[in-house]
């Protein structure tokens, strides 16, 4: 209801006053506040009663009473004020912004005795327009390209960064259709853009190639989004382009950084793992071929040719090996000379440039399907004393491929590979060293054989004829000395022919059970004092060669009465299991450590709690563990110290 310090009969407008949102309130020209709308007091906080007869000033900021005397002026000239935006005070002095409508308010003569006023809260609307110009200023701003664009694909919007990025300016830019910002292959990624937005979807961030005014082509991560009017309809489109040409690129080089270390990293392994020259040299000549982006790489390898010229063409890689077919011994080319003087690397942007480029006689100019080499790399591979042992070139047809970090790549590559090549020169020259030295035990082995074969079965006959006494006794140590020698002799002849790869095996169908029993017999005659128990079935036949296998279970039962001197009982079992026949031989000594049990198949290994109370070479399990595998067994040890040790060994069930 509308209140006032005057009571006319305003009964009739009261349900129109109390109906309009707007704040209406009136005052006199005293500036006394005569009227008061239950709207305005909603706007402003104060009742009816607070505010009638209160000066109109209460509602205004004190920066704007000459706004006020102004706009009264006017009024009094019988003007009247509509849209008029100002601010103004609520109870508790905030600022709303608000636009004001002023009216005179007249008496029965028509003489102006004060104003009317509709006030129109417009904080919504002045937080908008805020927002807008905000916006407006962070898109004037962004350094990413912010368009928008029509659903036909023209241009409506182009800000600052989109001027930065692309090229055009907005003058350019606005009625142009948005192709001009896409490669001619990129047409059709536009319409299908087009089509997710008319369906009124988002298209998230996608990473794209874009072109700039001057042609260039950029990464560009883009984001679009329907623009809708108000009933919702999908009416065109906002992008936000953001370069990352230099992101990508940086992950390139990262990316190549990683490779490039990851391929070092292989390299490395590979060529020191390895003492194989030509995989050492064609594993070195396929990678830095990589990773200096060659077309052609080759390594010469210092070998001498029958003129005793050095530097023959060993590896190659991106080329057939033809293509150097017919190329002069490097040593003696003016341009190759200077790596294989030891002068350094040598790197050229154009080699056919170079003062030496050409002057190869016989051909004096590029030979006759020559490579096309424009971009030139040559890098010496020196040992650790200085010897240059090789060199590797590569070539390309552009020109300024080859850069300083290349250089530095393949001089990595090359000083790990000089260490392989020595490695495997040292590893030639043991093989080397180790064949004579088996060819030598091969021969002196032969060749002591028959002799000592020849005086056991002298002394044997000689054991027979002569009678109890001294030199019976002499005769029969002799006769056990000379076992033990035949054996070594015997051993290290098995093991020539293991290490030349001769050792021959004569299969047959063989029933394992007859062979124990006649190891059994053999054993107890040559230790009576010892406890041989035997469990097994009556058939276990294995597909072996007789004679090895006997060697392999005579010196698996010596070995238990050697290392356990002073137990007596030894145990062999034989089982099937799973289609195999498990073979083992128990002692009860004070048996074997972890240290020993992982080393005492090894060739001339002796377990070393035993070496100063037993004689050999170390050699019996070794040429045993090769017979076994060999039949497509194995053969393992279990033990713990002092509890014995038990030696296995399984072969296929024939």
């Amino acid at each position: 209801m509308i209140k006032s310090a005057h009571l006319p009969d305003l009964f009739a407008l009261q349900s129109i006053f109390e109906g309009i949102q707007d704040a209406i309130y009136c005052h006199d020209l005293e500036f006394r506040i005569t009227n008061w709308s239950p709207a305005a007091e909603r706007m402003f906080g104060y009742t009816a009663t607070e505010i009638l007869g209160q000066s109109i000033f209460l509602l205004i900021p004190d920066d704007r009473h000459a706004e006020k005397i102004k706009l009264m002026q006017e009024i009094l000239n019988d003007t009247r004020i509509s849209h008029f935006r100002t601010v103004r005070l609520d109870c508790s002095g905030k600022k709303i912004p608000v636009s004001l409508s002023f009216s005179p308010i007249k008496n029965q003569d028509g003489k102006i005795i004060g104003t009317s006023q509709i006030a129109h809260d417009i904080s919504f609307e002045h937080q908008a327009e805020e927002k807008q110009s905000m916006l407006a200023a962070i898109i004037e701003s962004s350094e990413d390209a912010i368009i928008s664009k029509t659903l036909d694909g023209i241009i409506t919007t182009w800000n600052k960064g989109a001027e930065h990025i692309f090229g055009y300016t907005e003058e350019e830019a606005v009625g142009q259709p948005i192709s001009i910002l896409l490669p001619a292959d990129r047409l059709s990624e536009e319409e299908a853009i087009i089509a997710s937005l008319r369906r009124g979807e988002r298209v998230g961030h996608i990473q794209t190639i874009r072109k700039t005014k001057d042609g260039r082509l950029l990464n560009i991560s883009l984001a679009v989004s329907p623009i809708k009017n108000r009933d919702g309809v999908v009416i065109g489109a906002s992008k936000v382009a953001r370069n990352i040409t230099s992101q990508k690129e940086s992950e390139r080089l990262i990316a190549k950084h990683i490779e490039r270390l990851e391929l070092l990293n292989v390299v490395g392994r590979s060529i020191n793992g390895s003492l194989d020259l030509q995989q050492i040299l064609q594993q070195v000549t396929d990678s830095t071929t990589k990773l200096t982006g060659a077309a052609f790489g080759a390594f010469f390898y210092n070998q001498v040719n029958q003129k005793d010229e050095s530097y023959w063409l060993y590896t190659l890689s991106g080329v057939p090996k033809e293509a150097f077919a017919n190329f002069p011994m490097p040593r003696n080319t003016t341009l190759f000379h200077p790596t294989f003087s030891g002068a350094g690397v040598v790197r050229s942007d154009d080699v056919t440039l170079d003062s030496h480029y050409g002057k190869n006689g016989p051909f004096f100019g590029k030979p006759s399907g020559h490579l096309p080499v424009v971009s030139y790399l040559a890098v010496p591979v020196k040992t650790k004393s200085g010897e240059v042992i090789g060199g590797l070139f590569f070539g390309h047809q552009d020109k300024a491929v080859f850069k300083e970090e290349h250089e530095e790549l393949v001089l990595t590559v090359a000083s790990q590979a000089a260490i392989a090549i020595e490695n495997s020169r040292l590893f030639k020259e043991v093989q080397e060293l180790s064949a004579k030295k088996d060819e030598f035990i091969a021969m002196a082995s032969h060749e002591l054989k028959t002799p000592m074969t020849s005086l056991f079965g002298f002394l044997q006959l000689a054991n027979r004829h002569v009678v109890e006494g001294v030199s019976k006794n002499l005769i029969e140590k002799s006769i056990k000395q000379l076992q033990k020698m035949i054996v070594l002799v015997t051993d290290l002849f098995d093991v020539s022919k293991i290490q030349a790869g001769k050792l021959q095996l004569n299969m047959e169908c063989l029933n394992l059970g007859l062979l124990v029993q006649e190891i059994k017999e053999s054993f107890l005659q040559a230790h009576p004092d010892h406890n041989l128990t035997i469990e097994m079935p009556e058939e276990s036949f294995v597909h072996a060669d007789r004679m090895r296998l006997e060697q392999v279970l005579t010196n698996l039962l010596n070995n238990a009465v050697k290392y356990a001197p002073e137990q007596k009982t030894i145990e062999l079992k034989v089982l099937h299991v799973d289609k195999v026949v498990h073979t083992s031989v128990k002692d009860f000594g004070p048996g074997i450590s972890e240290e020993n049990q992982r080393h005492i198949f090894g060739q001339f290994y002796q377990a070393k709690e035993n070496r100063d109370s037993s004689s050999g070479l170390g050699l019996g399990l070794f040429i045993s563990k090769d017979i076994i595998e060999r039949h497509g067994g194995q053969i393992w040890v279990e033990s713990k110290p002092g509890n014995g040790a038990t030696f296995n060994f399984s072969l296929p069930l024939a």
